[in-house]
């Protein structure tokens, strides 16, 4: 399966460099029915039944971009991977400029020393402080993750609210589940009104969400892993609405990845789980649980184009984004959106 399949052309123009306020203002294209229908953020309990379950990510994204110093040289660093409580897997530019065993300084005396570099083009960092310590130092320094699409020369202080889903609690991703970020308060009442329920999971959302795949044949590309959790209530509500012929809607890719993960491994059915996931969805994927898909617009060449070529089938969604790019939808994190159906072969 080669690469160039999952490519198309955008014109820079479409690509959101901030998001449409207020959130649920923003475009959504719905996709549940062969004909794209233009519509608002806010008209989404339209388009669901009582009962339903839309499954929400919780993550929080931290600040992980951090400035430091190697000698005389400035060095950034991005976390995006916590492997124990003082080791992170981060980027850092310039890389050349950095060796195993030496030390990056930062502010407040925090600093991490090089334990490793790897394959895939980020390196092993090991803090003099760990856990919650760590945190409140990033909290601190650390600036938004912002994707590098996102082009402003000025990066304003309202991103660390921005680039936020109303839902975050979780301290842990270095990237948004963007499609979260177009619920409000006042979108939330109405759906719950309408006996829509919620369902919280999380996944923190890794840097690797951005990177490139290098392979020309995708079966050859390795996921990144992303940390997870799913709670014994969010399964009770999602198996109860299965039992009940309810859809499941998954607010994201990252949330559709969690829960298909769990499937995939307890025979297609929900429980209670934590652990990484690196699962790979590509065309020929077989879904278990997830019937809408709430998501952005993907990246030419993505892994989550992928995904959602496997879940709404790959002709329908270039049909789709063909003709979101026609009629000037926004783009990528701060874009708007779409509601996808589960393509009738899946």
């Amino acid at each position: 399966m080669d690469i160039s399949q999952f490519d198309y052309e955008l014109s820079d123009d479409l690509i959101a460099q901030k998001p449409t306020n207020p959130r649920d203002n923003s475009r959504l294209l719905n996709c549940i029915k062969e004909n794209p229908e233009d519509l608002k953020f806010k008209d989404l309990p339209n388009l669901l039944n009582s009962g339903d379950v839309l499954v929400i990510n919780n993550t929080k994204v931290i600040p992980s971009r951090l400035s430091g110093k190697k000698d005389t040289v400035n060095i950034q660093v991005t976390l995006h991977l916590k492997v124990k409580h003082n080791l992170w897997r981060a980027f850092i530019k310039p890389g050349r400029k950095c060796k195993v065993g030496e030390c990056i300084i930062f502010k407040n005396k925090l600093k991490a020393k090089l334990i490793e570099k790897f394959v895939e083009g980020d390196v092993l960092l090991e803090f003099n402080k760990g856990d919650q310590n760590l945190l409140n130092e990033v909290h601190q320094q650390g600036e938004m993750p912002l994707p590098p699409y996102v082009k402003r020369k000025i990066k304003s202080d309202n991103d660390k609210k921005n680039y936020q889903t109303i839902f975050a609690d979780q301290d842990g991703a270095v990237a948004a589940p963007t499609a979260g970020l177009h619920f409000t308060g006042n979108l939330i009442k109405k759906l719950q009104n309408k006996g829509i329920l919620f369902a919280p999971i999380t996944l923190h959302v890794g840097a690797g969400t951005f990177l490139p795949i290098k392979d020309n044949n995708i079966l050859d590309h390795k996921m990144h892993k992303e940390w997870g959790s799913v709670s014994q209530i969010t399964s009770d509500i999602i198996n109860n609405a299965i039992a009940n012929n309810k859809r499941i809607i998954s607010v994201g890719t990252t949330s559709l990845r969690i829960l298909e993960t769990i499937a995939k491994n307890n025979n297609g059915k929900i429980k209670p789980w934590s652990g990484f996931t690196d699962l790979f969805i590509i065309p020929g994927f077989k879904f278990e649980i997830v019937n809408l898909l709430i998501t952005n617009f993907h990246l030419p060449k993505s892994t989550l184009l992928m995904l959602v070529s496997a879940f709404h089938g790959q002709d329908n969604i270039f049909k789709k984004y063909e003709y979101a790019i026609r009629q000037k939808y926004r783009f990528f994190s701060y874009g708007d959106c779409c509601i996808f159906s589960r393509d009738n072969n899946k």
